[in-house]
């Protein structure tokens, strides 16, 4: 049965629920309060990251954050600030930091991350697309004993989970690859691991789906919900009212303030990141995360990327140029030989993720709203997540049995 749906937000994940919907035969609506042309969506690292099975609110991000708190050139900065919405938020982080939660949801987040792997891996051989997509693996690279000492027990875990994990030293990782000059102290190796150029992919499938009769209204605002018993009617947007039987809400950081319009309470906080890219030739061949410094290194198609950060401090897409700085400072100290310019540093672009309090994204029906489906939450993650959250929300919305359990992303759970 066609259905008229929906979705409120342009993003990976909006696009790809509209894909995995059209290919069932439903009628797609996309809103976005912008042109669908920015955002973390265009400015992320590009990873397909089974590897990152680790939620961010793991027992040492406590130690980690009161310790970075302050420090606004840290990797992980979080701006004080008396808002209700934050407060709960970090109440609600801290209690999510146990042993005991992390170590239940890593299997949760290793194979919602294995099923979207193989998806666009089917989306590439699907020859509807013409993007780049490499499975060259991921490196972890760490310049001090104590992080490599941390690197080595997540590998183990991951060795334990069916991961194929290696470990390079210096000479080895340089030997192996001695365009990039890599000044580190050694690098674990993960296999699983691929990664994409996003802009490329993002124009694409924006493509694909207007041929298939996807209607986009760019700079449509939500404003309100006509609703009538458990059911959502109709919209109420910048641009008038928009009814739909389904409604999708894949609006990343926006997504809860949209939510409490329907008496929804998501907690989810903007972790704000920041990319700038090389234009030239790096030696860069391997996406390379570095550890200490928390930054991203990916060679994308004609170019090298540099992303991270992670600013908890309100919605706002200003440029923090210490931030900045501190990425490029990152490059310099772990590639010989490598610095960036005034010019590139000034090419930068904020994107924010939406982070749940567990590190779980949100995705699936809320029980509150029968007719309305959820996926946002997914911090570092939602690139890699995009195409399986997109293939689950359409099968929700289709009334087909999920790909995955939805128990642990549940919309309405409790922390």
């Amino acid at each position: 049965m066609q259905k008229d749906c929906v979705i409120i937000g342009g993003g990976i994940i909006g696009f790809c629920t509209a894909y995995y919907l059209v290919k069932d035969g439903h009628k797609v609506t996309i809103l976005d309060k912008g042109n669908l042309d920015n955002g973390a969506s265009f400015v992320n690292a590009g990873y397909i990251t089974p590897s990152h099975f680790i939620p961010l609110s793991s027992p040492g991000m406590i130690t980690k954050g009161f310790k970075w708190m302050l420090n606004s050139r840290s990797p992980f900065y979080v701006k004080p600030r008396l808002d209700l919405d934050f407060l709960n938020w970090a109440w609600c982080f801290k209690k999510s930091a146990t042993a005991a939660k992390v170590e239940k949801a890593i299997p949760v987040l290793r194979e919602i991350n294995l099923l979207s792997r193989e998806l666009y891996q089917e989306l590439k051989d699907a020859r509807e697309f013409d993007f780049n997509y490499d499975h060259h693996g991921l490196l972890m690279c760490y310049k001090t004993d104590h992080a490599g000492e941390e690197e080595a027990q997540i590998a183990a875990i991951a060795a334990k989970g069916g991961m194929k994990v290696s470990h390079f030293s210096k000479e080895e990782l340089n030997n192996k690859y001695p365009d990039a000059s890599y000044n580190v102290k050694g690098a674990y190796f993960y296999d699983t691991d691929a990664h994409m150029t996003p802009d490329e992919f993002m124009q694409q499938m924006r493509e694909y789906l207007v041929q298939k009769g996807v209607e986009f209204r760019p700079y449509t605002a939500v404003k309100d919900f006509v609703v009538s018993g458990n059911r959502i009617e109709a919209i109420e947007t910048s641009q008038g009212r928009i009814a739909a039987d389904e409604v999708t809400l894949t609006a990343g950081t926006w997504s809860s303030k949209i939510a409490a319009r329907l008496g929804l309470r998501m907690l989810l906080e903007a972790g704000k990141g920041y990319s700038f890219n090389l234009q030239r030739e790096t030696g860069i061949k391997v996406p390379s995360i570095l550890v200490e410094a928390k930054v991203a290194v990916t060679p994308m198609n004609g170019f090298t990327r540099f992303a991270g950060t992670m600013e908890l401090g309100g919605i706002n897409h200003d440029i923090n140029k210490l931030r900045v700085d501190t990425i490029a400072a990152a490059a310099g100290n772990y590639f010989d030989g490598l610095k960036v310019s005034e010019e590139e540093k000034g090419t930068a672009r904020a994107g924010l993720r939406p982070c749940s309090p567990d590190g779980l994204p949100y995705i699936g029906r809320s029980q509150k709203i029968k007719n309305l489906s959820i996926g946002t939450g997914h911090a570092m993650m939602g690139w890699s997540l995009g195409p399986a959250t997109g293939k689950i929300l359409a099968e929700v919305i289709g009334e087909k049995k999920p790909s995955l359990d939805l128990q642990p992303f549940s919309p309405d759970r409790k922390f």
